[in-house]
């Protein structure tokens, strides 16, 4: 590997010459600029970049903050594994890169966080997993680093966010499960502070209230948001003393673990029981009965983040001069047969498997867990 003086001194021109031409500068002609380029190839020259953003006081990175738990590695179907194309899409036109800076599970956020601050190694950061309220938004905002928070917040302050239309899965999930006389609907919630589940809760509510539905507490089921969550998560609602005619996932993929404990117990999704899941993730594809669900291009969703966090750096707003407003996400229903079962024909269908049956698969279920 060699350095620039090296590489000067090989081609027996000037330090400022070969820089100018490394950079693309103008006034060199291309003849030198040609000579420069080939000979760094040949001799592995890599300029040294921490240097150069010291001096010009930027890094030319971006920073995706994302939780690393188990659920995390395991799911395949990782929803900023679709996210990143698009990003990537916005910030390549700028010659930014995009790094991922995964927050161990174990760890403060906001603790993490400090660390990256503190090394300065991105120029800007999107903060996922956003808490009900999260310190990490008054850390960056006294920082003065430029960032967007996938997700709303209760925490003060007037930061850029785009989450996605929960109100809007759970106002027509809850509609389409009435109009085919359900009236104890079950939802699934997270376990943690994650502020979307509070943002859901509070839907669901709204939309019983609409069609004159009393809230139940005992049907809203905090899981992990995970396959094991969604398999919990059956298995609690197959230990209600009045199980509910319906239920809403509020992740992807707990449909592959509700769908496996309620088969377990002889009672089938669309024919016993009606499902929404949450999004068409691939791997839920394969699932039979197909499953009901809300589909969003994560693509898109990418690039309309990327293209928010530069409309809110300085150095891009010119070239996103409409794009700093905040955005509910919106979702599209996408029909199934999970959700076919209807009460109006209880009669004519089990709707679930004998309370024995079920017990003795639960008290198998619980010895293993």
């Amino acid at each position: 590997m060699k350095g620039i003086r090296q590489l000067a001194e090989h081609l027996d021109i000037s330090i400022g010459t070969v820089s100018r031409a490394l950079n693309g500068k103008p006034d060199v002609n291309e003849e030198t600029r040609r000579r420069v380029l080939a000979a760094a190839e040949e001799l592995g020259y890599v300029a040294n970049q921490s240097g150069r953003s010291l001096r010009q006081g930027e890094t030319k990175v971006i920073g995706l903050m994302i939780e690393s738990s188990t659920e995390a590695v395991e799911n395949a179907d990782n929803f900023f594994i679709g996210v990143t194309s698009g990003l990537q899409s916005v910030f390549a036109r700028h010659k930014l890169d995009l790094v991922m800076l995964p927050c161990p599970s174990d760890e403060d956020p906001h603790e993490y966080l400090k660390r990256i601050v503190a090394r300065r190694i991105v120029d800007a950061m999107i903060i996922s997993n956003t808490q009900r309220l999260d310190r990490r938004i008054d850390l960056l905002s006294r920082a003065k680093i430029p960032f967007i928070a996938v997700g709303r917040s209760l925490s003060p302050g007037n930061f850029p966010w785009i989450d996605l239309d929960f109100e809007g899965v759970a106002d027509r999930a809850v509609a389409r499960l009435v109009a085919r006389g359900h009236l104890r609907i079950a939802i699934t919630a997270p376990s943690s502070e994650v502020n979307l589940g509070y943002v859901f809760l509070e839907s669901y509510r709204r939309a019983l209230e609409r069609h004159d539905i009393t809230f139940d507490p005992s049907l809203v089921i905090r899981v992990k948001s995970s396959e094991q969550g969604g398999y919990q998560a059956a298995h609690e609602l197959l230990l209600l003393e009045e199980r509910p005619t319906a239920v809403i996932l509020i992740y992807e993929l707990m449909a592959i673990g509700l769908y496996r404990r309620l088969m377990e117990s002889g009672v089938i999704p669309g024919r016993d029981i009606a499902v929404i899941g949450f999004r068409d993730a691939p791997r839920a594809r394969f699932l039979q009965p197909s499953l009901s669900c809300f589909r969003m291009s994560l693509y898109d969703l990418g690039a309309t983040l990327g293209r928010m966090l530069l409309a809110n750096m300085l150095a891009y707003q010119e070239f996103y001069p409409d794009e700093g407003r905040n955005i509910v996400w919106p979702l599209e229903l996408t029909p199934g047969e999970s959700d076919a079962f209807q009460v109006w024909a209880w009669s004519d269908q089990p709707a679930c498997a004998p309370k024995d049956a079920v017990d003795e698969l639960a008290i198998s279920a619980s010895s293993k867990s």
